[in-house]
């Protein structure tokens, strides 16, 4: 009598989702734009100035079938992915293959900490290299650099001038002006943006200020 051997089925991928959520995109060079977020539960880094601590811990499962459902509800197909630190999640990957198999133009927040070069590189990455002040600058994963496309974008959040200065020096360094579009952002209600703006203008440097739309049209809230 043969014995049946059992073939174990895969688990469907799912992710810890935050929220997903509708709004004006309030930052990157995508800003001013309607996008969809898909903000990912977890995050590696304790940023000193971090505003979305709450993605840390809070969230539910969801499988992709069901957040592609949420996602068809709203009227664009720009969607960012974010978190936390969405890279956390393995299931990710699968994530951002089916929204660009769905003709989505993908967005990809990422703190720098993990390595990038799994990321479809149809996916367009806005990496954010850690400045002194967030605590977190020693995590900074310096090989992603290597891995950016034409299309990536790299954002620095300004806490001090001490960053500023630090941040020109990583620029240099990397030669990243010539390869990237450089955001610049000042940490909300810590650094006036005209100060920074001041900084830009004396360096003469070639780099966006970027200030969060979001906050200035709805304030610090969730879910805008």
């Amino acid at each position: 009598m043969t014995q049946l051997q059992s073939t174990a089925i895969p688990p469907k991928p799912r992710l810890k989702i935050n929220e997903i959520f509708y709004s004006i995109q309030g930052e990157s060079s995508w800003q001013g734009v309607p996008c969809i977020f898909i903000r990912l539960t977890g995050c590696n880094l304790r940023c000193n100035w971090c505003d979305t601590t709450y993605s840390f811990y809070e969230g539910y499962w969801s499988s992709i079938e069901t957040i592609m459902e949420k996602v068809k509800e709203y009227p664009t197909d720009i969607v960012e992915i974010t978190g936390g630190e969405p890279l956390l999640q393995p299931d990710v990957y699968t994530l951002m293959d089916t929204l660009i198999s769905e003709n989505y133009t993908v967005l990809l927040e990422t703190s720098g900490s993990i390595d990038i070069s799994k990321v479809d590189k149809r996916v367009i990455k806005i990496v954010d290299i850690k400045t002194p002040s967030s605590g977190e600058a020693d995590k900074n994963l310096w090989h992603n650099i290597q891995i950016l496309q034409k299309h990536d974008e790299v954002k620095f959040v300004i806490g001090s001038y001490v960053d500023f200065k630090w941040s020109l020096k990583v620029l240099e360094y990397y030669n990243l002006i010539d390869k990237h579009n450089v955001l610049f952002s000042p940490v909300w209600g810590k650094i006036e943006p005209k100060e920074l703006a001041k900084w830009i203008l004396e360096s003469g440097i070639r780099v966006r200020l970027q200030l969060q739309l979001h906050k200035i049209l709805w304030g610090e809230k969730r879910g805008v």
